[in-house]
């Protein structure tokens, strides 16, 4: 999985074989099969596995998440927006790395691209600070669904198109500006 997420985030499913995948993680071809039946099996793996995946908040040095933590949503933003997330491609969340091979794929990969965005907005909700008792409950959550929503966009909108910037100083400006909007919305201190 590890040598998966890496090659693909690098350089696209399309681009990467599965024998390079197998002498990533020092295995052969022919083990590959004990595992999964194709490689678009495994890239559905690698997509569904990184925001889900408890461990991938120690992805980047020196970034801190803690999941459990009344303030995740505000770290999150930090950590999706960071420079190190910007710089360590190979260890990027798959939505920032691969969504052009995603909208490509078959249902399976759209449907794990979707877990990884639904998880995303699920943990960005639940640490948004409550809104205004005036309103009713559904229009409340409602809301707050919507400010998550708009916040994971942000995050995984801007570092895409910062990626795709050759001025490094524009591409810094976009994501800090990202998170700022990000933070004016949910109601976060910057």
């Amino acid at each position: 999985m590890a040598s998966a997420r890496r090659l693909f985030n690098r350089h696209g499913f399309e681009n990467v074989s599965l024998d390079q995948i197998m002498r990533g993680a020092g295995r052969t071809r022919g083990g590959f099969y004990s595992y999964f039946e194709s490689k678009s099996e495994l890239y559905t793996e690698v997509l569904g596995c990184f925001f889900t995946d408890p461990e991938w908040k120690s992805c980047w040095e020196g970034v801190e998440v803690d999941l459990r933590s009344k303030e995740v949503g505000p770290q999150v933003v930090r950590a999706y927006l960071s420079r190190q997330h910007f710089e360590d491609v190979e260890n990027s969340c798959p939505m920032v790395a691969l969504p052009g091979d995603v909208t490509r794929s078959g249902a399976a990969a759209r449907r794990a691209f979707e877990t990884v965005f639904v998880a995303m907005v699920s943990v960005l909700e639940r640490s948004l600070p409550n809104a205004k008792r005036g309103a009713a409950k559904a229009a409340r959550s409602r809301r707050r669904t919507t400010v998550a929503q708009a916040m994971a966009a942000l995050c995984v909108g801007g570092m895409v198109v910062a990626r795709a910037l050759e001025n490094r100083s524009l591409a810094d400006e976009l994501r800090d500006s990202c998170m700022a909007i990000a933070f004016e919305i949910a109601g976060y201190r910057h």
